[in-house]
Parts: C-alpha cells; structure tokens; sequence
C-alpha cells in the first residue's frame, strides 16, 4: 500500500519541560534502588555504598553534559545513535542503534513479568501471564495514542516515585535522631557507619558495587531519544541536564544513608527490600503493601520508557537506511506504529526464552542488554569529542553553542576513561566475566554485519556506477 500525501513523515514536538525533567528523574529511579540498594550496601559496607553511588552520579553526569551539547546542535529522534553515526562513523550508528534497541527490548519483557509477579501478592490465584498481557496491553495503547500520553503518564509514574523516596528520606532521617521512634530500638544516630568501619569489605567491594551502581543509573540517556519530541530542545535539554547532580545527591545518596543507619549492612543484602524493612521497622502500617505499589509503578514506568525508547530508536535506524523503511513511517498521530508493534512483539518473545532457553539464549540476550548501556555511553563522549573538534575546524565558534561542555576535552575523556574502567572492574569478577564475551561479541557482529551488508554494496553500486559512467581512459588516470 503507497503511503498517503497526508501522513506526516516527521514526530512531532509534544513533550513539554516538565515532562522531560520527570522523565530524567524516572530513568535513574527504579528497581536499582528500591531493591538493588540493599545488595550495594552488602557488597561495599556503608560509607563504601554512598562512594559507589557518587562514583556512579559523576560518570553519568560527564556522559548527560556531552549528550546534553550534542543534543541541544542535533535534537533528533534517536539522538546518541544519529550522533555516533555523523561524528563518529555509519557502522557506530548501526551499532550502538541496533545494540541499544535489543538492550531496551529485553528490559521491557522482563518488566512485563516482574509486574505480573507483584501483583501475584494481592491476586495469588490469577496467572502471572494474564498480568503480563495486561500491563503489555496498557503500555501499547498508552504509546500507541500520541507521545502526549505517553509523556503525561510517565510525568506521573515519575511522580509517585518521588513522593515515595522523599517521604522515605523524610521519615527515616527522623528515626535515625531518634524524632521518629523505632520498634523495640533506640535511635541508631550513625551507629551502624561506625561499627565495623567505613569500609568493611574494602575496596574491593567498593569496585564491585559501582558496577551494580552504575547499570541502575543508565537509562538517564532517555532525555536526549526523547530530544526530537520536545518542545524548544535549546532550552528545556539544558535545564534537564543541570538536574542530574542534584537529583543524585537527594534520590540515591540520601536514601542511601538512611538505609545504612538504620539497617545493619550485613542484613541488607538478604532483605527483599530495604525500604520495606525500614517502614516496618517505623510501624508505618502496610508497609510492605505501600512499597509493593510504588515498585509496581517504578516497574511499570521503565516498561513505559523502554517502548518509547525502542520504537524512537527504530525510527532513527530507519531514517538513516540501517532498517528497513518501514519502520521510519509514522501516523497520523506522530507515532511510529510499525516500530512500535514489532518492539512489543520482540519483548514478548524476549520474555519467552526465560522459560524455553533460559540457559543459553536468554543469558545470552542479558549479557548483551548489560554491555549495550556502557558501550553506549562510551559513544555519547566519543561522539561529542569529534564534534567539538570538526565544529571548531569549521570555523564554529564557542560562544555560539547553546549548551556546551566545561573543560573540554578533559570531560569526554574522564568520561570514557572512567567506562573503561568499569568494564576493567566487570572482567575481574568471575560471574559477570562472561556476560563481556557475549556483550563485546555482539558489538564486533554488528561492525561486521554493517561491512557485509552495507558498507560492500556500497562499493560495489559506486564501482558499478564508475564503470558505466566513466570512460576507461579516466579509469586508467
């Protein structure tokens, strides 16, 4: 069927400031901290936590700031793949496109499960799958309307998780000076900092915890997918960015305290969520209930964020050539339907495989989500040091960019030093060894597959064009 004269061929800039800012918030607040803080605490002791979650904060904001100036030049849907592809080469583009899409795509179908599990505590006789096509069914629709709807509903899943963790900070920090009464306990004050040391497990649990750290933190690159959809990028892009620190210092670092003074951190790791404990502890009634919707939202909210994540970046591969056209049209809401639908349908599938080949394909797509976010971020401070340096030969001045990056080129490169880094920590430990080979595999299959596939029938269409058009005496010089 011809694509009609009326469809529109671009997406359209619906997203207003607030919902960029609450969807920058949304992408670092989720399960990471609700349920992974207590194996962070374990892992690296107190004060080792809170350096890991710094660690962490500072790579993310390097990477936010370059993403940031090459958002606010080239406010495209797809945003870092469309820039790994101009500043840095096509095959990073099809790369870093095709890797983050599949590393979204599988995260979804897990969110999909993990709801449906959540609810099993309030409806234990319902099948977990007819929750998991529930919530499938919700978050299509909710994307499938226009990115209005999808923006407002993730500004107020955003928003309940806020509220949760400022309420959280709030009540506990009260109960840690002893305003706030324990159940059977005296005020903790910093006890529990003090009484094996700062750094019971040394270093070596600091390091091991900041991988954890930092993967909770990716999914911040959001706001420069959502930077083609946003109304005056120039404006709102920065605003966003400059939120990251203090975002960091309040959600994660505070949170992150209470926990410690008040949960021993020997007891956090086993704990199903520390914040669950810290309520009960309190005597805030249904605790477990309360704490169990606000990670259903967070869950959910991630589901929310990957679907438009992944059909944006489906969007831009297609616009570039690196996927089929189809995918590049778009309704006459602004939605790129078909990127949508095939997206939901690789989640599901995705989902499968943790059931029928949970020990080969699955690990194997896992392995891969959990490289694709470094190697990602890796590009974004790549791409925007070529930017910077292609602008500045160009004759491009400074004082023009909107948004630029401080202490050039020490931040691009502190940002990439500091990935590599990770992925150095990531080698020394056995169990997530593997998941490199897989990941780093993957990344060189699609640099080969782009060789093949595009990059020869290229020379091949230009050698064929030169030898048609040209005449052999030109060949010969």
């Amino acid at each position: 069927m011809q694509e009609q004269v009326s469809q529109p061929k671009e997406l359209k800039r619906s997203m207003k400031s607030r919902h960029l800012f609450m969807m920058s918030i949304g992408g670092v607040i989720g399960t990471g901290l609700f349920l992974g803080s207590g194996y962070s605490i374990s892992e690296a002791g107190p004060a080792g936590s809170i350096t890991a979650y710094l660690f962490g904060g500072l790579v993310m904001y390097l990477v936010m700031v370059c993403l940031g100036e090459l958002s606010v030049v080239m406010p495209v849907s797809g945003s870092f793949q469309a820039h790994a592809e101009r500043f840095i080469g096509p095959a990073t583009g099809f790369m870093i496109g095709w890797t983050y899409w599949l590393s979204w795509a599988i995260y979804v179908g897990l969110e999909f499960i993990a709801a449906g599990l959540l609810m099993a505590r309030w409806f234990p006789d319902v099948p977990v799958w007819v929750w998991c096509t529930t919530f499938a069914l919700i978050l299509f629709g909710i994307n499938a309307l226009t990115v209005r709807s999808f923006a407002e509903t993730e500004y107020w899943f955003s928003a309940v998780k806020v509220i949760a963790v400022l309420f959280f900070i709030v009540v506990g920090g009260a109960a840690i000076f002893g305003l706030i009464p324990i159940k059977g306990e005296s005020a903790p004050f910093l006890s529990n900092f003090f009484s094996d040391g700062l750094f019971p497990t040394g270093f070596t649990g600091v390091f091991i915890s900041m991988m954890t750290v930092v993967y909770a933190f990716m999914g911040s690159e959001i706001m420069g997918v959502a930077a083609g959809e946003t109304e005056n990028p120039e404006k709102n892009i920065p605003r966003a960015i400059r939120s990251i620190v203090i975002r960091i210092l309040v959600f994660y670092v505070l949170a992150t305290f209470v926990l410690s003074a008040i949960v021993p951190w020997k007891e956090a790791g086993v704990l199903e969520s520390p914040f669950v404990t810290v309520f009960d502890m309190i005597g805030i009634p249904y605790a477990a209930d309360i704490m169990n919707f606000v990670i259903l939202t967070a869950i959910l909210s991630v589901g929310n964020t990957g679907l438009f994540a992944c059909t944006r970046m489906l969007f831009s591969l297609s616009q570039s050539g690196q996927a089929p056209r189809v995918f590049g049209k778009v309704n006459k809401r602004g939605v790129p339907m078909n990127a949508l639908l095939v997206t939901l349908v690789f989640a599901l599938l995705s989902l499968l495989t943790s059931v029928i080949a949970e020990e080969t394909l699955f690990v194997v797509l896992l392995a891969i989500s959990g490289v694709g976010g470094v190697v990602t971020w890796m590009a974004i401070a790549w791409a925007q040091y070529r930017f910077r340096k292609q602008y500045i030969a160009d004759g491009g001045r400074l004082e023009d960019l909107k948004f630029k990056v401080p202490f050039f080129p020490l931040v691009p490169f502190l940002a990439l030093i500091m990935c590599v880094g990770l992925v150095v920590f990531t080698a020394f430990d056995p169990t997530q060894r593997t998941s490199l080979y897989i990941g780093f595999g993957f990344v060189a299959l699609c640099y080969v597959f782009y060789y093949f596939k595009f990059k020869r029938n290229k020379v091949d269409a230009t050698v064929a064009t030169v030898l048609t058009d040209e005449k052999p005496d030109k060949l010969v010089q």
